[in-house]
């Protein structure tokens, strides 16, 4: 006889069952979590009215989960389509719940295109997006003639020849202090300065995928999609090394690009002064 599948239980956050490892005496009311996602589906992370976010659906599972009306902020608002391994976010909560329960239950109510994957009860001063040091971005290109199916979610694929060796050389440019008015899209309102410090921007490549890392204190609005666009150029032959460089030296906004589309990038991890689970106050 073929086996049943089984409706799947909802998390132990309540009873008799293991209250002592379900509940903790809170020394704080603020979590952070570590969340990933496959972007494609999302306009983004910040919470619109009508579209799905990744906010939105963040807040619906603590809604399930603590029967609280939680707002949760990030620390680095991703674009319509953008991936994330190790995006951080946190909120404000009265829950005593523990933070392993944290995860097993939102994970429960999310869908599944979205994972907590760690929870820390972090000091309520604690702000998750002014207290980071640095961002870590990856886009990756498939360049192939041929699409595929198994990673067509997660890349751009571009059919000529890149020369990843070259796009690396114009890339070196961008490490250090700069402005970087010319890759941003819109400064928008709230920023104040278009200079950012940048530790890292490689490009390599690894069989048919060339992968270019940036690594950075902060991002402006596109700043990564639109530094890839160029180099894309740089790869094909259709841009010079010495072009890319005065791109950047013209620190004219929108000068840079194409913007290369949101489906290869990913936010592979924020980085604080401490490891996140040395801000964690449950397990002093």
């Amino acid at each position: 006889m073929a086996s049943v599948a089984m409706p799947k239980e909802p998390p132990v956050v309540s009873g008799e069952k293991d209250l002592k490892n379900n509940f903790v005496t809170a020394k704080t009311t603020r979590v952070a979590v570590v969340v990933e996602y496959n972007g494609s589906r999302y306009h983004g992370f910040q919470l619109q009215k009508g579209p799905e976010t990744i906010q939105g659906e963040l807040e619906k599972a603590l809604k399930a989960l603590t029967g609280e009306n939680i707002r949760v902020a990030a620390s680095s608002r991703t674009d319509s389509g953008v991936h994330a391994g190790g995006q951080v976010a946190s909120f404000g909560t009265k829950s005593l719940l523990a933070t392993k329960v944290f995860i097993n239950g939102l994970n429960y109510y999310l869908p599944a295109d979205i994972a907590v994957k760690a929870a820390y009860r972090v000091d309520d001063g604690f702000n998750v997006r002014r207290n980071a040091v640095g961002r870590e971005y990856r886009y990756s290109i498939l360049n192939s003639k041929t699409r595929s199916p198994l990673q067509d979610d997660y890349c751009y694929r571009v059919g000529g020849e890149l020369n990843a060796e070259v796009m690396n050389e114009a890339a070196e440019v961008l490490i250090g202090r700069h402005d970087f008015a010319s890759f941003a899209s819109n400064l928008g309102d709230e920023l104040k300065s278009t200079v950012r410090r940048v530790y890292r921007a490689q490009v390599a490549r690894e069989g048919e995928m060339v992968i270019f890392n940036m690594h950075a204190n902060a991002f402006l609005p596109h700043q990564v999609r639109n530094t890839i666009g160029s180099l894309i150029m740089v790869g094909l032959g259709k841009m010079t090394k010495d072009c890319f460089h005065s791109i950047m030296e013209a620190r004219k906004m929108g000068l840079a690009g194409p913007a290369a589309p949101a489906c290869g990038l990913c936010l592979v991890k924020v980085n604080y002064k401490k490891n996140l689970k040395e801000y964690d106050v449950e397990n002093l």
